[in-house]
């Protein structure tokens, strides 16, 4: 049976749309991968991505944040 394993969910102050972030790993092998669903009222979208792709995903949306006036000042701010 495939594992799934909750990393992280939260909503968008603005939108209100839940983020929840999911290890997934595959019962017959391979690489694990980032679920990353969005739920939109009762629309979901689903990215499963690789490791590669999560390093640079979230490198740009850190650098992005962090360049932000006022970012240290925010919940959930990397600093």
């Amino acid at each position: 049976m495939d594992t799934v394993t909750s990393l992280d969910k939260f909503r968008v102050p603005i939108g209100n749309q839940q983020i929840e972030l999911q290890q997934f790993v595959f019962e017959a092998g391979g690489m694990p991968l980032l679920r990353t669903r969005i739920r939109e009222g009762s629309r979901f979208t689903i990215f499963d991505i690789d490791p590669v792709t999560a390093a640079r995903w979230g490198k740009v949306l850190g650098d992005w944040a962090a360049a932000q006036p006022g970012v240290a000042d925010k919940e959930g701010a990397a600093v």
